[in-house]
């Protein structure tokens, strides 16, 4: 079986947490993990899973404007955070906009500031909904990745990343 981990990562956090993702869900698939960035109707070819996840901005999916201005804090000379090769590129939102429709189960994840949802907004909700619109079977609830007020990650995410890539590829291999 194979699965693919698309992602969108302005500092890295998410780049981090998909690759741990991807190393839980090898436990049952062949995975690949990808930047949004990247991802042609050929990465998504044969694929019996594929996992979406982003970082919040704005309670939300990214935007060009919200990129632009997580590009612009990082280039200040406290910021202590280095930007990712495609920060600038297009997002999920974007790469909603030209999906086809696909049968496949899903799953969607994001990064966020560590504190309620209902202050930080979450990502994944709209990546779930998206993922839906294109017909994805969406197979588990949308999960939330923490980020510190620093811009890294909280402590044992990637570890919890990892464990929940693990239970979604459980849970697949047995449906």
């Amino acid at each position: 079986m194979r699965a693919v981990v698309v992602y969108e990562s302005m500092y890295g956090n998410t780049h981090q947490v998909a690759d741990a993702i991807g190393a839980g869900l090898r436990t049952a698939f062949d995975v690949s993990v990808v930047p949004v960035s990247e991802v042609s109707p050929a990465v998504l070819a044969d694929a019996d899973l594929v996992v979406v996840g982003g970082p919040t901005h704005a309670h939300g999916m990214s935007r060009a404007g919200t990129r632009k201005s997580a590009v612009q804090a990082a280039d200040k000379p406290v910021s202590g955070v280095k930007l990712e090769p495609d920060a600038l590129g297009p997002g999920l939102r974007e790469w909603f906009g030209s999906l086809g429709r696909y049968s496949v189960k899903a799953a969607a994840f994001d990064t966020r500031m560590h504190g309620p949802a209902a202050l930080t907004g979450r990502a994944s909700k709209g990546v779930t909904r998206l993922l839906r619109a294109h017909g994805f079977d969406v197979v588990a609830e949308p999960e939330s990745f923490l980020v510190t007020r620093q811009e890294r990650l909280e402590p044992e995410e990637t570890t919890r990343a990892r464990d929940w890539g693990t239970k979604l590829a459980a849970g697949i291999a047995v449906s």
